[in-house]
């Protein structure tokens, strides 16, 4: 690799390159936009579409296209070409202020959640300018890319992006009113970071393909465990191999050459798992990054004679992949809200905004559990390498203990207000962090930040940031009501709420194992939810006061809200029915075939060996073993399948939901325990696909 300086955001329509070709009158508008977000001033649209024109024709591309977040997942495209006919009837090459402010894609195959009838399809995009425009490339052939939202003809929200813009503004709003109360009158605008460390596997690409379920689901249906996994526990950290290690340089230059901040590389805890993560960024840019880190790393990978696969759980018996959130909440002034400082009033601001986020917790935490719900998430959380279901939040031995002393306290004076201003500058920050990381629970303070660590690593983390900045919102919200009310001095006043806080959220509060036992029951006994399963998860957006909460923080309307549920639930249902038809389908054209024809060997063998005169007991025995095998798989495949149909029968896709989660889920484990007991019998020349111990061997 060159130096990265060389390459980097060569492929993007990054600041550098705006100054360079916008008038400074543009540039400073569009910047402002940008930065401190103000109102774009359509005015300078024109200038902007023909600098962004002409910057992606000089690097080769032909056509743009206006890029989105589907709630279905993943991303969404539609390509036009720069040509148009000019007043002579000849082909130009023309991009216009309307073309790049919004487009219209069409929505008539995008899931509405029952918003709008088939008829009503009309969908429109509408440019994003806070994330930089970028080039995809394919061969020789590029298109400039522009990241927007995605709305139906009403307004209505269509994608994931519009209500993270959103949360991020009621975030915003809520914690410049809390600013000003405090008498901190520096402060313009709040901007939420993140970083998002993204986990994924890497399957040798011809091994992966002989797998139907691979190919189809992302994930294995069958497969017994391998003599060796992980409990060597070598591959974490380990060596990176040189095949692979080639791979993540050619993986790094093509961010590098997109602008996104990659910064860690290194192999995870089950084979063949590896992990990358980023430099911290605004939350709308690093979503859009991640974005395309996800297709980028597939693209990389083929290229490589390998497979990536981002699904949560794509081998049983290892560690599933995740994609932990860093969270942060930082101000124009440069100050992070999570971070302790020499400043009374910074640390006065970092400890109400960890209070703001227990009262979330209090209020969202099934919400939260929600957001990162879905088919392949139900596979790992709880599992020993993801946070369990129930949610609640480790401060850490330092701040616990003084959150105890603030509690504690029967009087706020000024001298305790220094002692506690103190305490708080104290905590170190970079040669040694207060307290031990809690890998199981799912939000800790880690220094200066939160990581939410439920995140799966097929999902767009823009649902878990919108939440998390709702449950900031709120918390701020709350605290801003009782200071507008209270007399004196405001920073006395907000330790004051301070210790309300922390009485009202112990519940919320677990510094101790997450997976023990014990704490599911404690969990219980404080009244936290702990649903276990996607379709369970979602009923918690049902509950009273959670519409009205995103419908009074701007951030999704009661109809809206309704209708991304519907879409969550729908989207779950046409997972699990593909994997449960992919699964009776490997049964019978693939796994019974093999299991029949072992017993054509071994019948043959045990016949040539009786006419030589020997008997084998074992060998009938051995036969018998299998035979009971093949009549269970062809059983238990039949009940399968009627209990998908049982499903789909349902009159209702949430009812459809608790059959696929419950029944039919039943049925393919019992399906599975017998042809995995089978394939530890079969020879592996005969057994139709790769076996668990090649695909995490043979990379």
């Amino acid at each position: 690799m060159s130096h990265v300086s060389e390459c980097y955001g060569e492929l993007t329509f990054s600041k550098e390159v705006m100054k360079a070709k916008l008038n400074k009158i543009v540039y400073t508008k569009l910047l402002a936009v940008i930065e401190s977000g103000e109102p774009l001033d359509e005015k300078i649209a024109d200038d902007v579409a023909h600098a962004m024109k002409e910057w992606a024709i000089d690097k080769g591309a032909t056509h743009f296209t206006h890029w989105f977040q589907p709630q279905r997942g993943g991303t969404a495209e539609k390509h036009d070409a720069f040509i148009t006919y000019d007043e002579n009837g000849e082909i130009i090459e023309r991009f216009s202020a309307s073309q790049l402010i919004q487009s219209e894609p069409d929505a008539s195959s995008f899931p509405s959640g029952g918003m709008r009838s088939t008829f009503e399809a009309r969908g429109y995009t509408a440019w994003d300018p806070t994330s930089p425009a970028f080039l995809i490339e394919a061969g020789t052939s590029r298109t400039l890319v522009i990241p927007s939202v995605f709305l139906s003809w009403t307004g209505h929200v269509l994608d994931l992006k519009t209500p993270l813009l959103r949360s991020n503004k009621a975030l915003d709003d809520a914690s410049l009113v809390l600013q000003k109360l405090l008498g901190n009158r520096s402060v313009r605008r709040t901007k939420v970071f993140i970083g998002a460390e993204q986990e994924y596997f890497l399957f040798n690409k011809e091994l992966h393909d002989t797998r139907k379920d691979l190919r189809i689901c992302k994930r294995t249906l069958f497969g017994a465990s391998p003599i060796k996994g992980q409990q060597m526990e070598d591959h974490y950290f380990g060596s990176i191999i040189p095949r692979v290690r080639n791979f993540m340089e050619d993986l790094d230059r093509a961010l590098f050459r997109k602008g996104i901040p990659a910064k860690t590389r290194h192999n995870e805890v089950a084979p063949n798992q590896f992990e990358i993560a980023p430099l911290f960024s605004e939350s709308n840019r690093a979503i859009d990054d991640n974005l395309k880190l996800m297709n980028i790393i597939k693209e990389i990978a083929d290229t490589h004679g390998m497979t990536a696969c981002l699904h949560e759980k794509p081998i049983a018996g290892v560690n599933g992949s995740g994609k932990h959130v860093n969270w942060s909440i930082g101000d124009n002034t440069g100050n992070n809200y999570l971070e302790p400082s020499k400043s009374p009033l910074k640390n006065i601001s970092f400890l109400l905004t960890i209070g703001a986020i227990l009262l979330g917790m209090k209020k969202f935490g099934g919400i939260l559990r929600a957001s990162v719900a879905c088919a392949g998430n139900d596979h790992r959380l709880g599992a020993n390498e993801a946070p369990p279901a129930i949610m609640s939040v480790y401060l850490g031995e330092y701040i616990t203990a003084l959150f105890n002393e603030i509690e504690g306290l029967e009087t706020v004076t000024e001298k305790k207000l220094q002692h506690i201003s103190l305490g708080v500058q104290n905590i170190p920050k970079i040669s040694k962090d207060s307290s031990d990381r809690n890998r199981t629970s799912p939000l800790a303070f880690t220094g200066n930040k939160f990581e939410f660590r439920a995140v799966g690593s097929s999902q767009n983390v823009a649902e878990s940031v919108t939440v998390l900045n709702l449950m900031c919102a709120y918390g701020y919200s709350e605290i801003n009501k009782k200071l507008t009310g209270m007399k004196g001095e405001a920073k006395s006043n907000a330790l004051v709420i301070l210790k309300e806080i922390l009485k009202q959220t112990k519940d919320v509060r677990f510094e101790g194992n997450n997976y023990s036992e014990d704490w599911h029951k404690e969990a219980a006994r404080r009244g936290l939810p702990n649903n276990k399963n996607t379709p369970s998860a979602y009923e918690e957006f049902f509950k009273p006061g959670i519409s009205e909460a995103f419908e009074h923080f701007g951030i999704l309307s009661k109809e809206e809200l309704h209708s991304k549920i519907e879409i969550k639930i729908e989207t779950y249902n046409k997972i699990k029915a593909i994997e449960y038809k992919t699964a009776v389908s490997m049964v019978r054209t693939q796994i019974l075939p093999a299991i029949l024809q072992h017993i054509t060997n071994t019948t043959q063998s045990l016949k040539g060996l009786t006419d030589s005169g020997i008997s084998s007991a074992a060998i009938k025995d051995h036969l018998v073993q299998i035979e009971s095998y093949y009549s269970g798989i062809t059983s238990h495949a039949l009940r399968l399948e009627q209990s998908v149909h049982n499903a789909e029968k349902e009159d209702s896709a949430h009812k459809q939901s608790l059959v696929f989660a419950d029944a039919c889920s039943c049925a393919l484990e019992e399906l599975r325990s017998l042809v995995d007991s089978a394939e530890r019998l079969i020879p592996d020349n005969i057994w139709p696909y790769a076996k668990y111990q090649d695909l995490l061997l043979k990379l």
